[in-house]
This record gives C-alpha cells, structure tokens and sequence, in this order.
C-alpha cells in the first residue's frame, strides 16, 4: 500500500502553498498550558512542515505568524510571540551554513522591534542564495494593508511622472505588493477547522485552492501536507473557465 508521500503526482505538485497556521492557543488550553506555549509548539511545527516541503520540491510557502489585527492581543501573549521570533530567527542565523532555505519577511517591519529588524536583515542576508524552499513569513502582515501599501508606491510614481493612471495593470499591482516577486500561491491550507481568510493574501489568493483542515496547527503534521497536496491535485482548476 502506498503512503500519502508516494500518492503524491510530483509532476503537478503546487509550486506556492500559503498555511494560515490556526489554533495555536486553542492546543494549549485543550492541555492547560499557557497560551505561549501553544505558540512554541506551533513554532516547532513550522520547522517541521517546511523541511517536509522543501523535500518535496515546493519552491515556495508562504505562513501567516502575526498578522495586522494581532496587536490587538494581550501584550503578555504579543511579547511571547516575539520572543519565540527572536528564537526562531536565532537557531536558523546559527546553523544558516547548513541550512538550504532562503528566508524572507514580508509584511509592515517597521512597527517591530529594531532587534528583530536586524536579525530579519541578517537572516535575509544569510539566506538570500540558498538553493531549495524560499519560506516567506507574514509578521505584522495583512492583505489589506498589503494592498494599501502597493497601491501608495503607484500613486507616488504617478505623482513623479513615472507613469499615468491609465497605465496601470493587474500585473504592476501585483508587483507593488509584498509578493511581487514570486508567483501567486496554488493551494492555501488553513489548520483548526476555522473557514475564512482573516485578511491573508487577499490580492494573490484570487485563483486559489482552498483546504480546511481541522487539525490544530502544533498537531499538524508532514503526512497532513501530503494530503491536503493530494486533495488538491484531485481537484480540476478552471480559472474561470470551462
């Protein structure tokens, strides 16, 4: 009998995956843990699930960490989730020689920490020619304002005389956005069960697949990739067409 790995058709595996990494704090209260230890497992997670997609051959995941609403959460829970950032910044800078993950950060980084700042940079920096799985983290990160942003940088071209307003294209609006240089994703994947968007992505994920898995993230495993990937090679993408 073949395993989920082995149903998968490598020659239509989803380029881009995007992961709404859900359920966090749902883990931990289930078990009577802090909530920020919810976060660690989750953390412990994505290190799990990305080497799983980088052996895979997926050339790009894209994972919602901390979106723009979250700064409406408590400030114990907000410094826990940045001290986990911290770390997990820290562990890769440490062992980037070995590592074949290209990092970026995308998302407003201004309103961070200027030490995160800095080790975005550095990890960026260190990253920025590995060869395997380009991992794309949404911190302080939302579609809306994603789009607000890109739509400012072609006003201020217009108002430089760069270009007209009639010279405006789907494809100039994308490049203006966080994701501007790489490709829209194929398949996004929420854990937890919930079924909404919650303001991820919002331009890109026009065309997209969709799986709502009810696991919660710190349980989801690389065999619950391997079959939400082939869930969504069983699906017929029409892109609006026939």
């Amino acid at each position: 009998m073949k395993s989920l790995k082995e149903e998968i058709d490598m020659t239509r595996l989803p380029g881009h995956i995007a992961i709404i990494m859900d359920g966090n704090g749902r883990w931990a209260k289930k078990r009577l843990l802090p909530r920020k230890l919810g976060h660690k497992a989750g953390a412990d997670t994505l290190e799990e699930i990305t080497k799983a997609a980088d052996a895979l051959g997926v050339k790009h995941l894209t994972v919602y960490a901390f979106s723009t609403e979250n700064w409406k959460r408590s400030q114990e829970e907000i410094s826990g989730i940045m001290d986990l950032l911290r770390n997990y910044l820290d562990r890769y800078i440490a062992k980037a020689d070995k590592e074949n993950i290209k990092i970026d950060i995308i998302g407003e980084k201004s309103r961070l920490d200027e030490d995160i700042q800095e080790k975005i940079k550095l990890i960026e920096s260190l990253s920025a020619e590995k060869p395997g799985l380009n991992l794309h983290i949404a911190l302080n990160y939302g579609g809306r304002d994603d789009i607000l942003r890109g739509f400012k940088k072609i006003a201020a071209r217009i108002e430089n005389g760069e270009i007209k307003a009639e010279d405006i294209t789907e494809e100039m609006i994308s490049e203006s956005l966080d994701t501007g240089f790489y490709p829209d994703p194929e398949l996004v994947i929420r854990t937890s069960g919930e079924e909404r968007i919650s303001n991820f992505l919002l331009w890109q994920i026009a065309y997209s697949e969709f799986v709502f898995n009810k696991k919660l993230w710190p349980d989801y495993k690389p065999e619950d990739l391997y079959e939400d990937i082939c869930y969504y090679q069983n699906r017929e993408r029409r892109f609006g067409g026939r």
